[in-house]
């Protein structure tokens, strides 16, 4: 009895102190990392998967007041500021939401997730850059502006 009531008051001044709710009911991944503190919302149900970044404005929780499911987060997704994730969706591995997208459906593995509602978009290819294509100085300055990366 004691203990719950300590918990009930650290709690509430842990959210004024941080700006960050985030009860003890939710599965965290390794390595979450949050990136700028401040009005971080987290539903008690929600899953983070390994690897996950959240940025500050971040609301990961119910669709509608009174329903359970809240969303579940893959390893490596990237929340960008202000995003909103609501309902019971399922948010893939190597996803990126963009700052103020409203993801209401889930999102496939290695997709982009921006607007509202957000639309998904396939991930560009990354650029294999070996340390023999990086421009010295030198070469910018004979090739140009047109010569960057």
């Amino acid at each position: 009895m004691p203990f719950s009531f300590l918990y009930k008051v650290l709690k509430v001044i842990s959210e004024i102190l941080t700006g960050i709710e985030l009860p003890c009911e939710v599965t965290l991944g390794r390595r979450l990392r949050i990136e700028h503190f401040g009005g971080i919302i987290i539903s008690g149900d929600a899953v983070f998967g390994d690897d996950c970044v959240i940025r500050n404005g971040v609301t990961v929780g119910l669709k509608h007041t009174g329903h359970r499911g809240s969303p579940t987060l893959g390893d490596r997704v990237d929340l960008g500021a202000g995003a909103k994730i609501l309902g019971p969706i399922h948010i893939g591995n190597d996803v990126s939401i963009g700052a103020n997208a409203v993801v209401l459906t889930d999102v496939p593995p290695n997709c982009v997730a921006v607007g509202i509602p957000a639309r998904v978009l396939p991930r560009k290819k990354k650029l294999a850059v070996t340390i023999g294509d990086m421009l010295t100085d030198e070469t910018y300055e004979e090739r140009g502006a047109h010569a960057c990366l």
